[in-house]
């Protein structure tokens, strides 16, 4: 008889591929972190399994990847709420960060993400911030799989002094984490008016040489744009593909401001778009024109952004608002079907970040990463349509698992692996800090 580390049965199963199939009383078998076989669960009930998990009433499905976010900024999360992006940033939020931000902020605030995101259903996530060493440590001692973004400014912070000390330090983090399963290591750019081109020149060069992806925020508004104008004469995003920054490495982060010509190039180049539909509502800063990028090949992903400017670090919101705001925006109420939004939050979130082989669909080979989502509540009764529940009618409250690499990192809505009370108590140590900061000014 085959034997297996664990043995997960539920009344759905959404694979993800083929795009829209709901599987009904089926099991997932995984052996060493992995997914190891799919099956109707007369056949996976023949198999042994150190731990066997019986969940009738749920959906199990891939879990969600958060393509674009800054941790640890959830302890500034209701701070400078209701101002446009470069006030907010200028006024507020760099301000306070160059007060407190070190080793300690990030820990604090990297653990009070990693709960928000693994009892919402995300299991891996994309981070840019400063201090990514901090952050790596919390996710391996969490569990949690992560790309982090390594910053790179021409200015000054409390974990660098110039580009390339930024660079120094996050291709030294690289080397440290390289044969991590959990986690990866690339270029974060913050955005082209906070590098200089002769630094995104060097990491373009050093993307291509190391083959390492570059995440970097991009058209996120009119104003970024215009301003880029009035001084280069070209739109950021053909400026930095003449510095050959734009391929299929990049992931362009916002991008509400797009042209025909923008599509088209992010088109030929290969690059990947990801899409920050709350954030972007909430700064007002625009929308993402997901229909167009999608008729044009472009693959998009999901991401909540910050706290800071979300204020929520819920990937099943970023769906729902996804597929709202294409309908809105392109007047077609079949525009971004709920499979399509639920494969932004999975196979194409894994796609933008390179490891479409490795995440975002239940199939065999694939790192075991998948959460559980209980449907039997009266917000998502009855079950018509499982995929149309997950995308507009399930709350983040309703998922009750999530496995990454296997290992369970939430039962029954009980973080294993975290400890909330020490999470919370911190949280609030925080806020004491800032705002007494804010009162001595």
């Amino acid at each position: 008889m085959e034997i297996a580390d664990t043995l997960i049965f539920a009344g759905w199963i959404v694979p993800v591929l083929p795009e829209g199939q709901v599987l009904e009383n089926h099991a997932v078998v995984i052996s060493n972190g992995r997914i190891s076989a799919v099956l109707p669960a007369s056949e996976a009930r023949k198999i042994t399994a150190a731990e066997t998990v019986e969940l009738p009433d749920h959906t199990l499905m891939p879990g969600l990847i958060n393509c674009h976010g800054h941790a640890a900024m959830s302890l500034l999360r209701g701070f400078a709420d209701d101002l446009p992006l470069q006030p907010w940033l200028e006024n507020h939020i760099w301000p306070t960060e160059s007060e407190h931000v070190g080793p300690e902020f990030v820990r604090d605030g990297v653990n009070l993400a990693l709960a928000e995101m693994l009892r919402s259903g995300t299991t891996c996530f994309s981070d840019m911030y400063f201090f990514p060493d901090v952050t790596a440590n919390c996710c391996v001692e969490a569990g949690m799989r992560s790309q982090l973004s390594f910053p790179v400014f021409d200015f000054p912070s409390a974990w660098g002094k110039d580009a390339d000390d930024y660079i120094s330090k996050g291709l030294a983090l690289r080397d440290d984490y390289k044969h991590s399963e959990l986690i990866s290591v690339v270029f974060g750019p913050h955005a082209p008016y906070t590098v200089a081109e002769s630094a995104l020149q060097s990491i373009s060069t050093l993307s291509a040489e190391l083959d390492l992806p570059v995440h970097i925020h991009l058209h996120e508004t009119r104003q970024e744009v215009n301003d880029a104008l009035a001084v280069t004469g070209q739109r950021p995003l053909h400026n930095l593909n003449e510095l050959g920054l734009i391929g299929p490495r990049t992931q362009c982060v916002h991008m509400t401001e797009l042209s025909t010509e923008d599509i088209t190039l992010l088109a030929a180049a290969g690059a990947h778009v990801v899409h920050c539909p709350s954030s972007n509502m909430k700064l007002a800063s625009g929308i993402c024109p997901v229909t167009a990028l999608h008729e044009a090949g472009v693959n998009v992903a999901l991401g909540t952004d910050s706290a800071a400017s979300n204020n929520r670090l819920d990937l099943m919101t970023e769906m729902r608002s996804a597929a709202l705001l294409a309908k809105t925006e392109s007047g077609d109420a079949a525009a971004l079907p709920a499979a399509k939004a639920l494969r932004m939050a999975t196979l194409d979130g894994a796609t933008a970040l390179g490891k479409q082989d490795e995440l975002g669909t239940l199939e065999i080979g694939k790192y075991a990463d998948l959460i559980a989502i209980d449907l039997n509540t009266p917000e998502t009764q009855p079950v018509h349509n499982v995929i149309s529940q997950l995308v507009y009618a399930v709350s983040s409250s309703q998922v009750t698992h999530s496995w990454v690499n296997g290992q369970c990192l939430m039962s029954e809505r009980q973080l294993q692996t975290l400890n909330l009370n020490t999470i919370k108590s911190n949280a609030a140590k925080w806020r004491h800090r800032i705002a007494g900061a804010e009162n001595h000014d």
